[in-house]
């Protein structure tokens, strides 16, 4: 297949550990093609597409990937949308990669938003696709059902679901609960063909094996998901703690076998980042402090969305229905 490009300099970590994630990918057998400026040291032989510039994490989006024309983020969309690459992945400015995406790849035909969807994980079972997890604060009603079509398609794509159960995020699990917005969702969402709609789901049941695909507008999505991710970091922080007391050797070296399969279903980097679903191409956005491990993931899911079309069948599903 084409090569996956890579912002080589997107990222808190940039470009080490995003060039050593790369490396890593390209001795796996992924051909990977780098975004970055001319005479980037330690790419290890691995071919590069020039780009100047770079937009920062403090760079407003939507005026950078205006202004910031030879940008790697903008460089790389061009890149997929000009068919020398597959597929693009980013750790830096997450709003300028949306955008870069956006404008240089465009929509997918039908889809009226983008959405951000983010794997949650869930211990023995398939992860949770949460979406959207911050592409539209605001959004319609209509925009959810298309979300959840597209979230479902990247659950089957990605995690091998054979029918994914949909979830609306509301405060309660009653149809009658929730704001207006939830409210005509739900109206909306039960009488969508093609989906199991399972109906209003509550925040406790992303980490569990009840639903496979959540689905909320981009402010809550947010919010849950940073949420999520520092009240794990504060319990993993935690464990550790107490087993480097002295007096808890003996139970941290019987039970961290048993915990360090746990630790790495929570672990972010184990899924390389979140995808943008609804532009027409594949495009990663890894964390701003992803590691090698964590690109070296988010190559491989490239990868895997590539092979499996998700773009072509996302398209299909949208096309049903519009």
């Amino acid at each position: 297949m084409l090569p996956v490009a890579v912002d080589a300099m997107g990222g808190d970590r940039a470009p080490g550990e995003i060039l050593a994630g790369s490396l890593q990918a390209s001795e796996s057998g992924i051909p990977v093609v780098l975004v970055g400026p001319e005479g980037l040291d330690g790419t290890g032989g691995l071919p590069l597409i020039p780009a100047s510039e770079v937009i920062e994490m403090h760079d407003d989006p939507a005026k950078s990937v205006r202004t910031k024309r030879d940008s790697t983020l903008v460089r790389a969309a061009e890149a997929v949308r000009d068919g020398k690459a597959s597929a693009m992945i980013s750790a830096g400015n997450t709003g300028a990669t949306m955008a870069s995406a956006l404008l240089r790849m465009g929509r997918i035909s039908g889809v009226a938003r983008p959405a951000i969807a983010t794997p949650v994980p869930v211990p023995g079972g398939s992860p949770t696709v949460l979406l959207d997890a911050g592409a539209n604060a605001e959004v319609q009603a209509e925009w959810l059902v298309q979300f959840a079509q597209m979230g479902a398609v990247y659950s089957s794509r990605r995690f091998g679901v054979s029918n994914p159960r949909i979830g609306l995020l509301s405060i309660g699990e009653e149809p009658g609960k929730g704001d207006t917005l939830r409210k005509e969702a739900w109206e909306l969402l039960s009488a969508t063909n093609g989906m199991d709609f399972i109906g209003n789901v509550e925040g406790r049941d992303l980490m569990t094996g009840d639903v496979d695909v959540v689905v909320t507008d981009g402010f809550t999505g947010n919010v849950v998901l940073k949420t999520l991710e520092g009240s794990l970091k504060a319990v993993v922080k935690a464990l550790f703690s107490a087993f480097g007391q002295p007096e808890y050797s003996d139970a941290a070296n019987t039970l961290m076998p048993a915990l360090l399969p746990l630790y790495e279903t929570l672990d972010p980097d184990t899924y390389g980042g979140a995808i943008l679903l609804g532009v027409d191409g594949v495009c990663i956005i890894s964390h701003g402090s992803s590691s090698a491990r964590a690109i070296l993931n988010g190559i491989r899911c490239a990868k895997e969305m590539v092979e499996t079309d998700m773009v072509g069948a996302i398209r299909d599903a949208i096309a049903g229905t519009v």
